[in-house]
């Protein structure tokens, strides 16, 4: 993989802007929930240092509601707005008990299919509203993750094919059974709930920019994973309409945004093997592509070593990262390599990395000669020893 095959730059997009207010309600809403807490936003000096750059922050989503994902947010935040419609609740009312009563009377049930981290965010809403949730899987996932969904009370149903596979089924489900999907993807017919998913998220983007104003800073670039577009999207919007930069990462797997950018339209990719397993995904929500064409700065593809590698450098700096959240890291580091590096870094940037999951069981991927140059010529030093075998099973 070389640097130029690896980076897509849209310098057109320095100049755009976007109108974007956050929807009302949804901080107040996930505050609401239980052991809710601003998740930390911690500094790397050094990478700093090494990069030229004011700063360089990690959000760490390691432990969202006792979750290991942000995935939760949007979730939450989905499944509240489409059972509060299908009750005829108005969307100004947030009690969660009052739903939860309603939804347990009206035997209301939820589907969604998932890469992992959201289909255990649907579940565990589901626990919380005491109702029922079908959760289907790609056969490709491994059985621990799948443990962990059905652990939240969810049944869990195995699909003999890929992601974009079992989201196709999942709608055929909801339709089949009159029951709610909950699916982070939108595609023709289904854009409601995406769109409360994707201002879910908003929550964090509204707790980074809370806690870099504590620091008397605001950020200049902000480094975001992709699988379909939702958080992305979320990412997008709020970040171009404050004037700051954003770079998406994907697994060299499922690049289908890069490839999508540098066709100038939806390009669905066959998905492989990676161990950022919530990021394989094969094709770019319809609702989200027309924003991240137009607005996205830079997108990178990093390969399943970077991110290893990049897991083991956040650990070494005490952040609990799995594979997804190390994407961020590694493409900066393949940012900072680039020629083109000047179009969204310089040596005034504050820049954050969203960290997307927390440290889970993963294979550790073999190492190429692309890989081993990418992590020896940003980081001086290499890292503390990361020993998988310790990491916490969440």
């Amino acid at each position: 993989m070389s640097s130029t095959d690896s980076i897509y730059f849209n310098a057109a997009a320095s100049r755009e802007h976007c109108k974007y207010a956050p929807a009302s309600g949804v901080v107040e809403f996930h505050k609401s929930l239980p052991n809710y807490a601003p998740t930390p936003l911690v500094s790397l000096p050094r990478f700093a240092a090494e990069l030229c750059v004011q700063a360089v922050f990690v959000k760490d989503e390691s432990n969202r509601f006792g979750l290991p994902s942000f995935k939760v947010l949007g979730a939450s935040w989905g499944c509240f707005r489409a059972v509060a419609r299908h009750l005829g609740f108005s969307s100004d009312e947030n009690s969660l008990e009052k739903l939860a009563s309603q939804a347990k009377a009206n035997s209301i049930s939820l589907v969604t299919a998932t890469e992992g981290n959201h289909g255990r965010a649907v579940a565990y809403m589901a626990r919380l509203l005491e109702i029922r949730a079908q959760i289907f899987v790609p056969r490709s996932m491994n059985e621990s993750t799948r443990d962990l969904i059905a652990s939240e009370g969810a049944l869990v149903s195995v699909f003999q094919g890929t992601y974009d596979d079992a989201v196709q089924e999942a709608w055929e489900y909801a339709k089949d059974k009159g029951v709610l999907l909950i699916q982070d993807t939108a595609f023709d017919g289904y854009e409601d709930v995406p769109a409360w998913i994707v201002e879910g998220y908003s929550t964090m983007m509204k707790e980074v920019e809370e806690q870099l104003s504590q620091l008397d800073l605001a950020a200049s670039m902000v480094v975001t994973p992709v699988g379909v577009g939702s958080l992305a999207l979320a990412v997008t919007r709020h970040c171009k309409s404050r004037g700051v930069s954003v770079v998406a990462v994907e697994p060299d797997s499922a690049p289908c945004l890069l490839s999508s950018l540098r066709a100038g339209k939806p390009t669905p990719v066959q998905t492989s093997t990676t161990i950022m397993d919530g990021m394989n995904c094969g094709t770019v929500s319809s609702m989200a592509w027309p924003d991240l064409q137009r607005l996205i700065d830079a997108c990178v593809m990093v390969s399943s070593n970077e991110s290893h590698n990049a897991v083991q450098y956040l650990a070494s700096n005490s952040v609990a990262s799995g594979p997804c959240g190390g994407a961020s890291l590694a493409a900066l580091r393949r940012i900072a390599m680039a020629t083109e590096r000047s179009q969204v870094i310089n040596e005034n940037s504050v820049i954050v990395l969203l960290s997307t999951e927390g440290p889970r069981e993963y294979q550790v991927p073999c190492q190429s000669s692309m890989d081993a140059s990418s992590r020896n010529g940003i980081i001086g030093g290499k890292p503390q020893e990361y020993i998988l075998k310790n990491l916490v099973r969440i």
